[in-house]
């Protein structure tokens, strides 16, 4: 299978690593915003093409799908100019800045019939795979899922430290990964309100945000976000359940008594990125619709359309 990249930037890296890993899978085109840094890039990965052009990635020769993760407001646009030129696309998380926009592409999905996947990388960590896979076996129900999202990122930087082209969201980025997770382990979400901080003169966007979400099963979700916090960073979520309480971060699990849980044997993989590629290039050879396809998704972005318009009012 042959796959383009686009973003040659820091989470763009991490999709490379992933892809190495996967088996008769051959990544044949790298796309950045400037050419030097695209092309050490593909000399690093040993990938024959480098553009700044993702239509000239698009008409590699057998190029089968793509991978988007390009400043999220590309991504839209860009899913469907892949879709167009019929190939499957995985977009990083998140889908789009706007519910109109999402809408967009999960037409042209339904239209093409391609696999259109986005990066809900909570979907396929092993640790949020362990709680699923208890939810799903009827061992538990979520009662309360209690999220921190925190950075300290007052200037436009990447994960690498490195200086953005784009502004990050808290909203439409990383509130995506909790909302759409909160509904995938608990079910669907019925009420969301949010409150948010002062903008930033900057950067234009709050600094600090709280979310308060309620599942049709009655399971309710409070999620606190910050750019602020200058301490340990990421995202910490604990699960309290009818059966037992959970704390997981990143790709680990404890239980509420911090001892750790064994995830051997959860997956076959211990990497987030690694295991949603592995679902995508699986679907497409497949024929099926994958976890975390648009049509899954976009569910947790009317609530963000819902949200964005309760914080604007």
């Amino acid at each position: 299978m042959k796959i383009a990249l686009a973003g040659a930037g820091a989470f763009g890296e991490k999709h490379l690593d992933a892809l190495k890993l996967i088996e008769g899978v051959e990544v044949v085109s790298v796309v950045g915003r400037r050419l030097e840094p695209t092309q050490a890039v593909a000399a690093k990965y040993g990938i024959p093409h480098a553009t700044t052009e993702l239509s000239e990635a698009l008409a590699q020769p057998g190029l089968d799908a793509v991978i988007l993760a390009t400043p999220t407001q590309m991504h839209a646009s860009q899913a469907i100019q892949c879709m167009e030129a019929g190939k499957h696309v995985q977009v990083e998380i998140p889908l789009c800045d706007s519910l109109a926009d999402g809408e967009a592409v999960l037409a042209k999905q339904q239209e093409t019939g391609l696999v259109a996947m986005v990066g809900h990388t909570r979907r396929f960590n092993p640790s949020h795979q362990f709680i699923h896979n208890k939810i799903t076996a009827g061992e538990l129900n979520v009662q309360q899922m209690d999220v921190q999202t925190y950075f300290f990122r007052r200037k436009n930087m990447n994960a690498k430290g490195e200086a953005r082209s784009w502004t990050d969201h808290l909203l439409w980025h990383h509130a995506a990964h909790t909302v759409d997770l909160f509904a995938y382990q608990a079910g669907p979400i019925v009420a969301a309100n949010a409150i948010q901080g002062p903008i930033h003169p900057e950067l234009g966007i709050a600094m600090d945000m709280s979310i308060q979400l309620k599942a049709e099963s009655g399971a309710i979700c409070t999620l606190s976000l910050s750019f602020n916090n200058d301490g340990p960073l990421g995202t910490f979520f604990r699960y309290i359940c009818d059966n037992g309480t959970w704390i997981a971060r990143y790709d680990d699990l404890v239980n509420g008594k911090e001892e750790p849980v064994d995830l051997t044997g959860v997956t076959v993989s211990t990497n987030g990125i690694e295991l949603q590629d592995r679902e995508f290039v699986a679907a497409i050879r497949e024929g099926r619709e994958p976890n975390a396809s648009v049509a899954q998704v976009l569910p947790c972005y009317r609530v963000l359309d819902q949200l964005e318009r309760q914080l604007e009012g």
